[in-house]
Formats: structure tokens, C-alpha cells, sequence
């Protein structure tokens, strides 16, 4: 697992099968985005077959393949989705092409999994809600940094059984290493990546509604900022933001690509969560200084302060509910309407960003 760039970040766990080989087959389409690999580990691990690949350019075809032998090069995207025992299309497209791709797949008969951010528009969130509508099919989002994360999974799990009480507030903090010679050209375009607020920030809005239990926010405040990437003027190296829930909660967060190169990862990611019994702190990557290994978690209620270790502790369960909910038509993973509220919070905030200069 690449450490240093997040670009690359794919973790990897134990597997747990929900299903049988040749029960639940499915491809990878578009993978402009390192996070494609990190999704496959999660659906393979969880007993789904990858059958299949297709990208416009060969040599990511070629890594990919090098890395999953098990899938075929398809000679267009076409030949998958016309592929009736394909059910589920993974793809990790330039941002701004994830929703069209989303829309292709639904249309033959494939539920879509797509890395975040989902979309980078308000048009393309109306867009794929009539075509969930339209088809039945699922638009579900891979929001990593809680879902492929054993601390933030474990926070979840915690919240469920009370130990923080009611929440009240999250803050997270999701830095990011920018490595910007390893960058594709996409990623400095606006048009294509949609924001700081809109890609990364993805993240901490969903995370805010999932640890809130909230159905809908509004976004109070938000600014971006170029502080220190002038050679990349359309790029956003710092965003923040401050949200309200429907249910009372409240949310800060930060969002940014200013990682020292010192840091012993690509990112310090952190998030507080704040009950009216408790609070939680999750140090994701890294506890810095300390121990270059992730998933810590410290809990602090009535009974105490507790520090827990978590890194192949708790696995990923999101990846074999998603194939169960595909298979059932369920949605025990996540609700569909969570992932287009995260996914249109994060462009809200970001259409409304004040830009600091």
C-alpha cells in the first residue's frame, strides 16, 4: 500500500466473503484515479469477482492487469457493459466524467460505484437521482476516508452503541500531500476535479451526516484559497467550512494539500466527534511522533479514557453489505440518498466558497 501519496492509497484487509465465486461478477471501467485499486481490494475481499477492465489509456490497463490477473482487458466500454453477467461497473473517472459514466452504466441494467468525489455539479446530482429513479439501479460512492478506514468504522460502531451519547459535533481534518509531479493534468483543472470543497471535502461532509445520524445540512460558510501553489493557479490547496444538520449537530471542517514533506504519510487525518456523554478523536494515517502506524482511537466518557489500536482490528464491512444490498436490493451499507446529500453538500459549499487571497 503506497504511504506517501494518497493519489495511490488502497488499502487492503482481510478478506470476509459474502458470496461464492461466480455469484457476484464485476468490472472496473475509468481509472484515472489511484482509488480505483483501493475499491477492488474492498469488493474482491469481500468475495466478488473482477471479471473485467477497460480504460482509454493501455498502460493503465497493463499496471492494472499486472495487479489483478484474474480480469480481462476489455476492448471498449461497451463490451462490459453489454456483458449481461457483469452487475456491478467500479470506476474512478476524472471527476467531472464520473456522473456521465454513472448514467451509462444504470442504462445497461449495472449498479455504479464510483470513487468520491460523485460529482462535481448540481445538474449532474439531478441528473443521477432521475436515473436511480428511472432504473432501480444503485449510484453508491466510495467515501474512503471513513469507509476504508478501521478507526472511523470502529467511531461509527461506538456512536451505535451509545458510548458518546447524542452527537453534537464532528471536526475533521483532512489534509493532503500534494506530490504534484505525480499529479495527472486533470487534477489542476477546476472544471475537471470541481474544488477543493467538492473532491476532498467529500470526505468530512459525509462523515458529518453518517457519525450525526443527519438527513440534510446547510452550509453556513465556506472559503477556498491558492496559498501555496501559484504555479497551479486553478488549483485549491486549503478549503474549510461550517455546516448546521436538520437534527442540531454542527460540523467544522478543513480540508488542504499542505502536507510536509516530514510527515511519515500522505495525510494527518483526524476527525473529533463530540456527544453529550463523550468524545472521540480518531488519528487516521498516523499518530504523530509516536507510532507511524493508523487507525488509533481515543474514547473518553464516564467510565474513562480508553486508547484503542485498531489497524486489522475491525475490517471493511461497507464492501460485502454493498454486494449484499446489490444482490437483495437493500441498503445496509448506505442509503442512496446519503451518498447524493453528501455528494451535493460538498458542491453547495463549494459554489459558495469565499476565495481568500
Amino acid at each position: 500500500m503506497q504511504n506517501n501519496d494518497g493519489m495511490n492509497y488502497a488499502p487492503q484487509g482481510k478478506p470476509n466473503k459474502v458470496v461464492e465465486k461466480g455469484e457476484f461478477a464485476f468490472a472496473a471501467i475509468a481509472l484515472d484515479h489511484g482509488h480505483i485499486y483501493g475499491m477492488c481490494n474492498g469488493l474482491i475481499e469481500a468475495g466478488a469477482d473482477l471479471v473485467a477492465v477497460y480504460d482509454r489509456d493501455p498502460a493503465k490497463v497493463e499496471a492494472f492487469i499486472k495487479k489483478y490477473p484474474q480480469a480481462r482487458a476489455a476492448s471498449s466500454e461497451e463490451e462490459i457493459l453489454n456483458d449481461p453477467t457483469i452487475k456491478l461497473i467500479a470506476g474512478a473517472a476524472v471527476p467531472s466524467e464520473r456522473c456521465a459514466l454513472g448514467l451509462r452504466a444504470m442504462d445497461h441494467g449495472k449498479d455504479y460505484f464510483t470513487d468520491k468525489t460523485p460529482f462535481t455539479t448540481l445538474e449532474q446530482i439531478e441528473q443521477a437521482r432521475a436515473k436511480v429513479k428511472e432504473t432501480g439501479k444503485k449510484y453508491m460512492v466510495y467515501y474512503s476516508e471513513r469507509l476504508h478506514v478501521e478507526s472511523a468504522v470502529f467511531a461509527g460502531q461506538l456512536i451505535e452503541q451509545g458510548a458518546i451519547g447524542r452527537v453534537v459535533q464532528v471536526i475533521g481534518f483532512g489534509p493532503h500531500r500534494l506530490n504534484a509531479p505525480s499529479r495527472p493534468d486533470w487534477f489542476f483543472k477546476h472544471e475537471n476535479y470541481g474544488g477543493i470543497l467538492c473532491d476532498i471535502g467529500s470526505h468530512q461532509i459525509e462523515q458529518f451526516l453518517y457519525y450525526t445520524g443527519a438527513k440534510d445540512a446547510t452550509v453556513l460558510h465556506s472559503k477556498i484559497a491558492n496559498y501555496n501553489s501559484k504555479d497551479y493557479p486553478e488549483l485549491e490547496d486549503f478549503g474549510d467550512a461550517t455546516l448546521v444538520a436538520d437534527n442540531g449537530a454542527t460540523n467544522y471542517f478543513r480540508v488542504d494539500w499542505l502536507t510536509p514533506a516530514g510527515l511519515g504519510t500522505w495525510g494527518d487525518g483526524r476527525t473529533t466527534i463530540l456527544g453529550t456523554e463523550g468524545y472521540i478523536e480518531i488519528r487516521k494515517y498516523i499518530d504523530i511522533a509516536r507510532d507511524p502506524k493508523g487507525d488509533h482511537l481515543y474514547l473518553v466518557n464516564k467510565e474513562g479514557e480508553k486508547h484503542f489500536s485498531l489497524r486489522g482490528e475491525v475490517g471493511f464491512p461497507f464492501f460485502g453489505q454493498l454486494i449484499l444490498d446489490c444482490i437483495n436490493r437493500t441498503e445496509i451499507a448506505m442509503t442512496q440518498e446519503h451518498a447524493f446529500k453528501a455528494g451535493e453538500l460538498c458542491v453547495k459549499a463549494q459554489l459558495q466558497a469565499v476565495r481568500v487571497e
